[in-house]
């Protein structure tokens, strides 16, 4: 599903304008990168948790000549399903 799709769920579930639904989308989307850019969590109770974790540095092999390079460090963003999501999705 693409954002327009999913802007396009939105509406119909919400009514309104479509102007609205994708103003909530982006609103939402924007509120979970700032609360991860300042390292918090977010935990919606039964969809899952956003969170960021740290990927120590590694050695790693170049992919065309197999020389080793070093990867430094660094932060990614993380989702963990909650139990009602998981029981949703597995039917």
């Amino acid at each position: 599903m693409t954002k327009s799709e999913f802007v396009d769920n939105v509406h119909e579930k919400m009514g309104g304008s479509k102007k609205d639904a994708e103003a909530a989308v982006d609103a939402v989307m924007e509120t979970i990168t700032d609360a991860l850019k300042r390292g918090s969590d977010v935990a919606l109770t039964g969809f899952g948790k956003f969170h960021v974790a740290h990927r120590n540095a590694r050695e790693g092999k170049h992919p065309r000549t197999g020389a080793p390079l070093h990867i430094p460090a660094t932060k990614v963003p993380r989702f963990t399903a909650g139990a009602k999501l998981k029981t949703a999705v597995k039917g």
